[in-house]
């Protein structure tokens, strides 16, 4: 069982949270805003777990397994058995290597902070990760599930997983099909849901979707077994319907905290995002953005993992160029076939070109410009809460996991967009951007609706996550349960212990 957790000068019960996550920017960041939220609350420690591949890239003079600490919170690496970033084969002798090492590396953590006298309280781990859930039932802790996608998704694998599977398969062919699912405002298209699902319905779907789709399942088993509680990266303002629609599900809580990384005016808030991939300086981005017209700039960027073909590379160029607009593009080094240098290189050096092309950018000061009219996104779930708190229009092209659903939230639930049809090969088509670009920043009636709902969207989301506001709320009622649990637990051992008296 967990040891006794000591008491605050408050008299309140001290509570130290483990959090884990993937070492991949996607889990990363929001599993460091967490933590180091958690910090901030009197009487609570923190310390963050990832991969030793991710903590080697966090901190390169690090050995690699020690602790290393940011003044707020505390790093300590765990090891997966491969260590190098890379997934375990489809073979079962291989994927139980990998939960074995990576059960025994996450025991010696929590045995390490032991030692150190900052007993674990609770260990909460981001998406699919059964080994911190065996972990926590193993030495006794109280355990939480940190969902990184919307609560729109978290409602769509639920209901998939209990009872709605059939109803999806049956109509997965028909991507318009409505799916009704029980509590949200509106049914979800088969196009609109996680793609992962939509593999397993059609029967589709490659080793990585189906290896993927099988940890969630096997993810919502254990939710139903151990009566989680779950942390929602999201907010009450942008999907209020959807968390009341789950939460009769999860009876063991469900809590809205969400903030995304965006700096407040007059917060005095420090920054909580990393940066696993080297930002491109050389390009002096931020000046050139400077020197732009305000609302004139198309930023494109397809995030962290995802990578071009030489074809989409040529298409995204065409429809920049039949925008005759100024551009700041993100085309990451890692993956970057020959034939994409060769196009970026040939734009760079064709005449009457107004772009800029870099290999990464602090994203969120990107969208704080003044410059930029519109992003075309990929739609990942921290790229989508960045663009509604920093009020810029949407060009959404999604393509794989929890991205079509964010596009459907961009599109239908908030107006501050529209979704690009990709063709039959899946690229996104130098017309069909083009087409998007202006309908969202080209003064049209669409344009002027999708701007006022940018501003409508922006301002609730700054309220939601301002001090003491919703998110951080949220987040300290969650923070008093784990401490009744506590508690709870801590009386319950004393009446255990506590021999019978004679009379």
């Amino acid at each position: 069982m967990a040891e006794a957790a000591e008491q605050s000068d408050d008299g309140s019960l001290s509570c130290n949270f483990l959090v884990v996550a993937y070492g991949i920017q996607g889990h990363l960041n929001p599993a460091r805003s967490l933590a180091r939220r958690l910090a901030g609350i009197d009487g609570v420690t923190a310390t963050l777990s990832v991969q030793v591949f991710g903590h080697r890239r966090l901190f390169p003079s690090s050995s690699g397994d020690e602790e290393v600490s940011d003044g707020v919170i505390s790093y300590i690496p765990f090891s997966d058995g491969l260590d190098d970033g890379t997934w375990p084969s489809d073979s079962d002798e291989d994927r139980e290597r990998y939960r074995r090492a990576s059960i025994q590396s996450l025991s010696s953590v929590v045995r390490r902070l032991a030692g150190a006298g900052r007993p674990v309280t609770c260990v909460v781990c981001t998406l699919n990760m059964p080994a911190v859930v065996e972990v926590a039932r193993a030495h006794g802790l109280a355990l939480a599930m940190y969902w990184i996608q919307p609560a729109t998704a978290l409602a769509a694998y639920y209901h998939y997983f209990h009872g709605h599977a059939e109803d999806v398969a049956s109509h997965a062919a028909d991507l318009a099909h409505e799916a009704a699912l029980p509590g949200l405002r509106r049914p979800l298209r088969i196009r609109d849901m996680p793609s992962f699902i939509v593999d397993d319905a059609t029967g589709g779907g490659n080793g990585i979707s189906k290896m993927v789709l099988q940890g969630f399942r096997q993810l919502f088993e254990q939710m139903d077994e151990e009566g989680m509680m779950v942390l929602v990266n999201t907010l009450e303002a942008l999907e209020a319907t959807a968390l009341e629609a789950i939460r009769p599900y999860l009876d063991a809580g469900v809590f809205a905290v969400g903030v995304p990384a965006v700096p407040l005016p007059g917060a005095g808030k420090e920054d909580d995002r990393v940066h696993l991939f080297k930002q491109d300086q050389k390009s002096g981005y931020m000046a050139w953005l400077d020197a732009r017209p305000a609302r004139s700039v198309v930023y494109v960027s397809s995030g962290s993992i995802l990578t071009y073909s030489a074809r989409e590379a040529e298409e995204i160029l065409l429809g920049l160029r039949r925008l005759a607009r100024p551009y700041l593009w993100v085309v990451r080094r890692e993956g970057r076939s020959p034939e994409v240098d060769r196009l970026l290189l040939e734009e760079a050096e064709a005449a009457g070109t107004e772009g800029v092309v870099v290999e990464w950018c602090d994203q969120v000061r990107v969208l704080s410009h003044p410059s930029v009219a519109c992003f075309v996104t990929h739609c990942g779930w921290s790229s989508t809460l960045e663009a509604v708190a920093c009020g810029v229009p949407v060009v959404a092209a999604p393509s794989w996991s929890d991205q079509p659903v964010n596009a459907h939230l961009l599109e239908e639930e908030w107006g501050v967009g529209v979704r690009a049809e990709r063709d039959a090969d899946g690229a996104l088509t130098g017309a069909e951007l083009a087409r998007c670009v202006e309908l969202v920043v080209g003064g049209g009636e669409m344009a002027e609706a999708i701007a006022a709902n940018v501003r409508v969207w922006k301002g609730k989301a700054r309220e939601a996550v301002a001090a003491g506001g919703p998110s951080e709320r949220s987040l300290r009622s969650f923070v008093k349960m784990v401490q009744d649990l506590d508690e709870f637990a801590r009386r319950a051992q004393e009446i255990l212990s506590t021999p019978p008296s004679c009379t």
